[in-house]
Formats: C-alpha cells, structure tokens, sequence
C-alpha cells in the first residue's frame, strides 16, 4: 500500500507536537508496515522549510523513509480543476492552490493520504481514502 502524507504529519513528528505528535508517529509506523511513504514536491518544500539546512531536510525525510514523488501534468491539471470548483463554490483564498496539489497527487499516485486535514481532501477529492491520525 502507498499512503501520501501530509506536511501536517510530518511537522507533527519532527517538531514532536504536543498534541499530535505521538499519534501521527504511530499512524507513520503503522502505514510504513503496511507499505511506503510519499511525499510530492509540495510536501517536500513545505517540510523542509521547518529545518535549519536542506541537507537536515533531506536527512530527517530519507530517515523516515519517505519517497519524494513529484507531480505530474495530469496531477497538476486536476489540482486546477479542483480548485476553480473551490473557488467558484465560494472558497477564499484562505486555501491556497498548494493544497489542492497535495490532494491530486495523492488520489493520483497513492492508495491513500495520511493528513490531519480530512474534511477539505475528502470534499474536493472523492474516492481518496484519507487517514486522520488525529481520529486514532
């Protein structure tokens, strides 16, 4: 099985969050048993934006065992398309269009998505199976 995970999760176990961090690490070992972790190019510059160095970036997500899995043309147009649905639906702009690739990578090149955001992915992207760590 291949789950996409989310930055959330990521944060959550780097920084080692206070509320999220030990069930988002078990939800990681559990998918991690299960199968194996990708992150799109999105996730990949969102998290390493929290480390001091890219070269802690990239040690911290090979560590994890996380597979970097950049989008694709296809990918790309069906984050698009989502997100002039979303906005023609009357989203603000308080979603940003980084989100929407999130989601289209994952439904595209996933089995599911491990990420504390499970209303907004499962609204604007039906038939993703969606994991909440934060549930558990």
């Amino acid at each position: 099985m291949i789950t996409a995970i989310d930055t959330s999760v990521l944060l959550d176990v780097f920084g080692a969050d206070d509320r999220f961090g030990q069930s988002s690490a078990a939800a990681v070992r559990e998918c991690l048993a299960r199968g194996s972790l990708v992150a799109c190019d999105v996730v990949w510059a969102e998290t390493s934006a929290y480390f001091p160095t890219v070269a802690h970036a990239q040690a911290a997500l090979d560590g994890l065992r996380v597979d970097y899995s950049p989008l694709d043309m296809a990918t790309s147009l069906l984050a698009g398309e989502q997100w002039r649905i979303y906005r023609r639906a009357g989203g603000t702009r308080g979603r940003v269009i980084a989100d929407f690739m999130i989601g289209a990578h994952a439904r595209t090149h996933s089995d599911q998505l491990l990420t504390r955001d499970r209303g907004f992915y499962r609204t604007y992207f039906e038939n993703l199976s969606v994991v909440d760590p934060s549930e558990a």
